[in-house]
């Protein structure tokens, strides 16, 4: 957009600052503040500073920038970019125009994938471009990441090594889990949850992750779900704190034992 906008001099008329720069109040107060000040000879209309992962920046550099804001209102414009906007104080987003991006579609996605994967010469399967859609998430970025990864460690991108590179458990697996989970005994369930996970080398924070979705393909009571919805949750943030994957795994059974016994009780 800045190109576009001003053209052969948009290196002159934009200070883009990105992930990897200082984020202090120093930089703000020195590089923001004097690029905003200053005029451009020869070099009409506003400027433009791109502060990329604006997220990362400090309480005091944000309160900062907010003054800079203010006071350059008539020469210069801001594009603050950031991924959690919850990190934004509110002093500084009450000043700017929130713009939010959605994940793309998975038919563009498959469709860039595809011509990519055609230029590199890679084969990309129905499978494995599955896989890369489910993985990536909508996010182009990680999409191609995920395919130029599984590309160096594999060679041909299939479903099975687009998992593999990842660490992802595939579905099938998680499929065959719940089902454990729902009909064998807590021991039975958790030896072969254990061994399942032990063989494809998986965190049991991913298990989680992707047992999820199945709770609401299960016919059970509500209340059975949103007990088993809110205990999952409980126990991924357990993991996240660092607790013992065996612990937890107990847990998470457990968690099934009580709705499969609410689901009984439902149907008697």
């Amino acid at each position: 957009m800045a190109r576009k906008i001003y053209g052969a001099k948009a290196g002159l008329m934009t200070l883009q600052l990105n992930a990897s720069d200082d984020r202090g109040i120093g930089v703000v107060r020195d590089d923001i503040q004097e690029f905003a000040s200053t005029s451009r000879l020869f070099s009409k209309g506003f400027k433009l500073v791109i502060l990329d992962e604006c997220d990362a920046m400090t309480k005091d550099a944000q309160f900062a920038l907010r003054r800079v804001i203010e006071k350059y209102a008539k020469t210069t414009r801001f594009c603050l970019i950031c991924n959690y906007v919850s990190k934004i104080i509110p002093a500084l987003q009450s000043r700017c125009t929130r713009f939010r991006f959605s994940p793309l579609p998975a038919a563009f996605i498959r469709e860039r994938v595809g011509f990519i994967a055609e230029r590199e010469g890679a084969e990309v399967g129905p499978g494995a471009m599955e896989a890369l859609v489910t993985l990536g998430g909508g996010d182009m970025r990680r999409t191609l990441n995920i395919l130029q990864a599984t590309c160096m460690g594999a060679g041909a991108p299939t479903e099975d090594a687009v998992y593999d590179c990842t660490g992802s458990p595939r579905p099938a697996d998680i499929r065959t889990m719940v089902q454990w989970l729902l009909d064998q005994s807590f021991a039975d369930a958790f030896h072969k949850v254990r061994d399942l996970q032990q063989a494809r080398g998986l965190a049991l924070v991913d298990i989680v992750r992707e047992i999820h979705p199945w709770c609401f393909k299960i016919d059970m009571p509500e209340a059975a779900r949103m007990d088993l919805v809110e205990r999952l949750a409980d126990l991924e943030n357990t993991l996240s704190t660092g607790a013992h994957d065996r612990l937890q795994l107990g847990s998470l059974i457990h968690a099934f034992v009580d709705a499969r016994l609410a689901i009984v009780a439902a149907a008697s």
